[in-house]
């Protein structure tokens, strides 16, 4: 059974290698800057932190057949994933919802999302553990945690909802363990004085067995700053040892950290078989500006010869639980005891070296390839006219063909085209179907905001206005270049999906 700190190099149809690569948008304040080609090192492609300027929180990272997969907290009722072939590109990558809450077991506010590659009753699966609220109004106390099933190996889905799982009740942050071919779920819930850690046994991925056990609980002073907690529970396995690294004290506070249990042998649902360390393995660093570390994923470099910690954390000492944390990622080393040393966190903005055995490069741009007439979305003669119209055209036609798209931290982003320098706009904000798509000068309003939904296997998205809920629409399915693009309802056709293909 595959456990997430082995590269995972199971075969993906030859279209996924173009699919939701990274891009490069516009400059803005919040995003790091350019790294110039002279600073690439032998080792790995440079990159800087944070790799997810915004809406970066509770941040979880596979890499994959060739691509870095991250999926966060969305503190929406969508789940969305950016992917990249580096690590840098991660930055600057669009995010895509690959699954939308409904009803009322999972209506809002999710968090913490996790995907792992398992062996299930369909053979190896991607399952997705978060959390959801079943009251948009009263979220916190009513978060459980549920689960999706890939149907079939693509990281990006489709996925279906498979029921919550574990106990009916307020727990956080599941996620998996796996030792000896068994599996266990871990988490954290509340004991009604302290916040702690938990383990249960699964009998398949989405299914727990038996009781739930307490697996450990706040005890150092340094875990019960701002409040007694332990969360987010991550396996580190490295050879023959095991290891829990967790989240600790109160995320509100610069004091949130990371500790660590170490697996010492007997049954892995006794609290007795693991042993904590006495000291936090990874801390703020005030030196540096990094304040906050904590809830954290693992993975390796490209080649399999490096060790990597993703996790989030606050640019000031007041950032608290807030949707400005950001991602954050950095190799890490092992000690002569084999215990791991995470070191220090990285401070922001400092060119890094990225993992080892990546072949990049990073995308520069996106095409929006349709499915029904193989053109590309383009603005018509590369104009740079604010009303300039949407069209398709050929994919080969140059910068009018290619578009930048911007992550704007709440599940949409801006289409902004290389030719023109304007951003993708429905006339008037109208909500009509048949309504113009076009350029405009960016105005930062709904009508100038997209969702990439993904509709089907294989990355074909439909991208839907933010203001209007209408998704971009190939004029009659017209075959020839030239032909009109327009909002219109879904109708679930060829000629209203398309897939984001890399330039470079």
């Amino acid at each position: 059974m595959a456990r997430h700190r082995v590269p995972l190099l199971l075969p993906l149809s030859a279209a996924l290698l173009l699919t939701f690569a990274a891009v490069a948008p516009a400059a803005t304040e919040s995003e790091p800057k350019p790294i110039e080609a002279a600073t690439v090192a032998a080792e790995g492609l440079p990159y800087r932190n944070p790799i997810k300027p915004v809406q970066g929180a509770d941040p979880w990272m596979e890499y994959y057949d060739g691509s870095y997969y991250l999926i966060t907290t969305s503190w929406s009722s969508e789940l969305t994933i950016r992917t990249s072939p580096t690590l840098a590109g991660i930055a600057t990558a669009p995010s895509v919802q690959i699954y939308s809450a409904a009803g009322d077991e999972q209506c809002c506010n999710i968090w913490a999302p996790e995907m792992h590659l398992l062996d299930g009753p369909q053979g190896k699966r991607w399952y997705i553990y978060y959390n959801a609220s079943r009251d948009v109004a009263d979220y916190n106390p009513t978060q459980r945690i549920q689960v999706l099933r890939s149907e079939g190996l693509d990281p990006m889905g489709p996925y279906t909802h498979q029921g919550s799982v574990g106990l009916d009740e307020w727990q956080l942050d599941g996620s998996v363990l796996e030792m000896n071919d068994d599996l266990y779920f871990m988490g954290t819930y509340h004991d009604g004085s302290t916040q702690n850690l938990f383990i249960q046994a699964l009998s398949d991925p989405a299914t727990t067995t038996g009781p739930r056990r307490m697996l450990s609980r706040p005890t150092h002073d340094w875990e019960t700053q701002g409040a007694p907690v332990q969360e987010g529970p991550e396996a580190l396995y490295h050879g023959d040892d095991t290891f829990i690294v967790y989240s600790t004290s109160f995320c509100d506070t610069p004091d949130y950290k990371l500790g660590m249990l170490t697996y010492t042998g007997g049954d892995p649902l006794d609290s007795g078989s693991w042993s904590k360390s006495p000291e936090p393995v990874f801390q703020r660093d005030d030196a540096d500006g990094v304040y906050g570390p904590g809830h954290n994923g693992f993975f390796q470099s490209p080649d399999g010869t490096e060790d990597w910690i993703v996790y989030h954390a606050n640019d000031s000492a007041s950032g608290g639980c807030t949707p400005d944390r950001t991602t954050r990622a950095q190799k890490f080393e092992w000690n002569a005891d084999g215990t791991p040393d995470f070191g220090t966190p990285e401070p922001t903005g400092v060119a890094l070296t990225g993992p080892s055995g990546e072949t990049g490069p990073t995308p520069t741009g996106y095409r929006l390839v349709n499915r029904s007439s193989g053109l590309c979305l383009a603005v018509e003669g590369g104009s740079g006219d604010d009303g300039a119209t949407a069209v398709q055209a050929g994919c080969g036609s140059g910068a009018q063909a290619v578009w930048d798209v911007e992550d704007l931290g709440d599940g949409t982003s801006r289409l902004v085209n290389h030719a023109g320098g304007g951003s993708l706009d429905v006339a008037d904000c109208s909500t009509e179907d048949g309504a113009d798509v076009r350029q405009w000068s960016w105005l930062d309003n709904t009508c100038q905001r997209f969702r990439m939904v993904l509709r089907d296997s294989g990355g074909w998205v439909s991208v839907a206005n933010a203001n209007s809920g209408k998704v971009l629409d190939v004029e009659d399915c017209g075959a020839a270049a030239g032909t009109n693009v327009r909002q219109w309802s879904w109708l679930d056709n060829a000629c209203q999906q398309w897939r984001l293909e890399a330039t470079t």
